[in-house]
């Protein structure tokens, strides 16, 4: 099996990779240090960030990684295409309501970056079919 078996085809199928990649090392750093930067995150509310809750959120990270991981080898299938567009969706939901319904975080890089990856990303699924 030559390394080339490895990576997925097409850009945006490797983007997918990377971003599952990415979410991985996140979900590890909130079941390593799990006060750490996710109360930053949550930085409105910092006293409702507990080690349950930073686990809760690496546990459903490592799980939309686990799609996208999967979803960046499989993206020809319709199901399984729509199953990567619905991470995304859940992404930007959950990080846009944060800061702007539930006020529990702060609109700068910790959740700015995830918003511009979620919407960037739907936008490049959406042309691609």
């Amino acid at each position: 099996m030559s390394y080339a078996e490895y990576i997925p085809e097409g850009a945006f199928a490797k983007w997918v990779l990377f971003i599952a990649v990415v979410s991985v090392f996140n979900s590890l750093q909130c079941y390593i240090a799990p006060l750490g930067l996710t109360r930053q995150l949550y930085g409105r509310k910092p006293e409702q960030v507990t080690t349950l809750t930073s686990h809760m959120f690496a546990t459903w990270t490592l799980t939309v990684s686990m799609v996208r991981f999967y979803g960046a080898y499989h993206l020809n299938d319709p199901t399984v295409f729509n199953m990567v567009w619905y991470t995304f969706v859940v992404a930007f939901f959950h990080f846009s309501t944060e800061v702007f319904v539930f006020r529990s975080a702060k609109l700068d890089k910790g959740t700015i970056n995830p918003m511009i990856v979620s919407i960037g990303s739907m936008i490049w699924m959406y042309n691609l079919q």
